[in-house]
């Protein structure tokens, strides 16, 4: 195998499949972002990643050298053999492809192992996703699912996914449920990896007839979706979704499950508190104080979350850009939306058909 590959080289072994891409920097830098698939096998720990840095910049580059080649001598062992048990060819990276990919690639080069290198590191990589959303391409029309906080939206994305169609979870990719809650449990993630895995995901449906999304606001936790991509979402045909108050509460308490962690609950309660009338946001807290979740959620969801929704997605029976659909519970709801996808589907090439079949 070639020793050096280019970004394109990579993504070319990488679709023949048999291959697996390591990133060799610290597991600080690996959760800040790395190129999607990626396992991390680190050179140095974010302990000793400082220690060397901060020698580098105090005493110069031999001596940081000479630490950082203590550090990884007394482990190499052990890393050669995470390098052993992935059982394939592998390609490494760093952050510019210096030196500690290239000490990877030597090391298990020595050791029988069929390892590459990626010339230009995570960075180049990073400046590819940069060109790839400035070229604001995105062919396939897109199927917005709506509803009120509760209706299950990211479940339904999750099943007609695992029923073959084509789904881009923006929620998933942002680590975020897109509401106050909405990080609870989670880890967001940042702009840039974020940004990599939405254009992972366009690469991947580029040639679908069709993409489902769901009907987010462009901000997830604490990502941004690209504004062009945010205007295609807002051309697509949208889907709206309805069920009873009291299923919504249900999906709810079994998404965020508030009675392991009730203080972050109020914790994030207290940032919308006063945007809530007076004698509501008293009921509410104490509802989350005295562990009664349900009647929390219920009054969030009426005097909050349900306005909120409605005034900022302009609802109206009459607009024909909107499909409405009412279900009793989550099977009912999941029929009906992917019997809707499925009508849209048909007619994707043509959005007038489309709009006259519903």
């Amino acid at each position: 195998m070639k020793r050096e590959l280019t970004l394109d080289e990579l993504f070319n072994v990488m679709e023949a499949g048999g291959h697996a891409l390591v990133d060799v920097r610290s597991p600080k830098e690996f959760a800040e972002g790395t190129i999607p698939g990626a396992i991390n096998i680190p050179i140095f720990n974010n302990e000793e990643r400082a220690e060397v840095g901060t020698l580098y910049k105090q005493q110069g580059q031999e001596a940081a050298k000479k630490r950082g080649l203590e550090i990884f001598s007394a482990k190499l062992p052990s890393f050669v053999e995470e390098f052993r048990e992935i059982g394939s060819p592998f390609t490494v990276f760093c952050w510019r492809g210096g030196m500690r990919s290239k000490t990877a690639a030597t090391v298990t080069d020595l050791m029988g192992l069929r390892s590459s290198r990626l010339t230009g590191g995570i960075r180049t990589y990073r400046q590819w996703i940069v060109s790839e959303l400035a070229k604001e391409q995105f062919t396939p029309p897109l199927i917005v699912l709506n509803g009120y906080t509760g209706c299950g939206k990211t479940e339904i994305l999750k099943r007609l996914k695992a029923d073959g169609f084509p789904v881009i979870d923006l929620e998933g990719l942002a680590g975020h449920r897109g509401s106050i809650f909405g990080g609870i449990g989670l880890e967001p993630s940042n702009q840039k990896k974020f940004d990599a895995l939405l254009v992972g995901e366009m690469k991947r449906h580029e040639h679908s007839p069709y993409v489902v999304i769901e009907g987010e606001s462009r901000r997830i936790g604490k990502a941004v979706l690209p504004e062009f991509f945010d205007e295609k979402k807002s051309e697509g045909t949208h889907l709206f979704l309805r069920l009873p108050a009291d299923v919504r509460v249900k999906n709810i308490l079994a998404d965020y499950d508030p009675d392991q962690d009730p203080a972050r609950f109020l914790e994030a309660f207290s940032r919308i508190e006063k945007r809530i009338h007076t004698p509501v946001a008293k009921e509410i807290r104490d509802h989350l104080e005295s562990r009664e979740f349900a009647g929390a959620v219920k009054l969030l969801l009426e005097f909050y979350y349900d306005p909120r929704y409605e005034h900022s997605a302009g609802l109206s029976e009459d607009d024909e850009r909107q499909t409405f659909i009412d279900a009793t519970d989550m099977e009912d709801a999941y029929r009906k939306v992917r019997q809707a996808v499925q009508r849209i589907g048909r007619h994707a090439a043509d959005p007038e058909a489309a709009a006259s079949d519903l």
